[in-house]
């Protein structure tokens, strides 16, 4: 939900424009700063930020690459061997050779399985295999396949020619991967351009989802549990696969929402419900919320101003007032995992305002929860683990 100073509004970012006491009233009440979850040399992915947020350093895990294919291979139940190669794989619409949308206007669950269900019946013979996952959200195993490989999220390539986004290899031995995954790209376009689903979908004036489009390339990562590092257990709610399979790798408990969606309609307050009642069993919750990146993906300021004012006044709001009528002695934070700002569309590296709420911290001066405003504020700037530490008031084991 972080943004730019924005003219429409005055030049206001949507966190400042936005009625947000919820987010308000944590700033106010604790201490605030700024958090680099996204080093200059690494790729603005949401892996990578989320990653950060919890104390892990992307760049060990996965040797400098985003990794997100990993993670949501976690997140469903795909068992991969030290070998495999995982990417996301997404449903994408291209219109006169550009990429028109990264999610095919957000094709149904069900529109996307049968694309998926077909796409790997016709690449079975490519050392290849297709897993659907939610939307346009999918994933591709490569058995044996190289993961250093320079790929392009087709989020932040909205407008480009596909044909200039082709996955380079980052060595020499990534030749054979990158020219496997190119003639996906190219074939999956012959396959599915006249696809019954796609055939219908234009009858409706739906964007067809006409080509697969792989990124985010990794192998499995080794990784210490969150209960290891700090002795705390905790338990993540999410919609979105990568955050699933993070907190999986994570040793955290997954809760799914059954109205979780991703988007703006998402089930603000199931999410919130659910966080309380996890309390109840685990030390912390990590909720995670797509919406107001969904719609700057979409380059829709009024939709992400009215997202940050649902999360706030339907989750936040709602968990704040359940801890205080639990009267349990409860930290709080709220931050974004990385800037997604109106004007490109897409992810960028610049620090995320951060405010925590403990009983233990004494406030510091700053009275809202914008990029502005924690400038100010007592933390700083932090990267590396300081943000959890500071969040469990504890330090790392080794």
């Amino acid at each position: 939900m972080a943004d730019y100073p924005i003219q429409e509004l005055g030049g206001k970012t949507p966190l400042m424009a936005a009625d947000k006491p919820g987010m308000n009233s944590i700033a106010r009440l604790g201490r605030t700063g700024l958090f680099r979850t996204i080093e200059p040399d690494m790729m603005t992915g949401s892996a990578i930020a989320n990653l950060s947020v919890l104390g892990y350093n992307a760049r060990e895990l996965f040797h400098g690459t985003e990794g997100r294919g990993v993670l949501e291979a976690a997140s469903l139940g795909i068992d991969l061997s030290e070998d495999d190669l995982a990417l996301r794989v997404n449903l994408i619409c291209i219109e006169n050779g550009k990429i028109r949308s990264h999610s095919a206007g957000h094709i149904s669950n069900e529109e996307a399985h049968q694309l998926i269900r077909d796409a790997h019946a016709h690449f079975q013979g490519w050392n290849l295999r297709l897993h659907p996952g939610l939307s346009y959200r999918h994933v591709l195993i490569n058995p044996g396949g190289e993961f250093r490989l320079e790929c392009f999220p087709p989020h932040d390539h909205v407008g480009a020619h596909w044909r200039d986004l082709a996955i380079r290899p980052m060595t020499p031995g990534g030749r054979e991967t990158a020219d496997l995954l190119n003639r996906v790209v190219e074939e999956s376009q012959a396959l599915l351009e006249n696809h019954p689903v796609n055939q219908m979908r234009r009858r409706r004036a739906q964007q067809p989802a006409n080509s697969l489009w792989p990124w985010a390339p990794g192998k499995k990562p080794r990784m210490k549990t969150i209960e290891e590092r700090f002795g705390i257990r905790g338990a993540a709610i999410t919609a979105v696969d990568l955050v699933k399979g993070l907190a999986l790798y994570a040793g955290m408990k997954t809760i799914n929402v059954p109205g979780a969606t991703g988007l703006y309609d998402t089930d603000y307050e199931g999410k919130a419900d659910a966080a309380l009642e996890a309390l109840e069993d685990v030390d912390f919750v990590y909720i995670h919320v797509e919406a107001p990146d969904e719609a700057s993906h979409e380059r829709n300021l009024a939709l992400k101003i009215r997202c940050i004012e649902d999360l706030d006044r339907r989750l936040i709001r709602r968990v704040l007032e359940g801890i205080e009528n639990k009267g349990w002695k409860t930290t709080f934070a709220v931050l974004p995992d990385h800037p997604t700002p109106i004007s490109s569309g897409n992810h960028t590296r610049e620090p995320v305002p951060v405010a925590i709420l403990s009983p233990d911290m004494k406030a510091d001066s700053v009275e809202r929860f914008d990029e502005e405003s924690v400038r100010a504020g007592s933390l700083g700037l932090m990267s590396g683990t300081q943000f959890i530490e500071t969040f469990f008031n504890k330090k790392e084991s080794p």
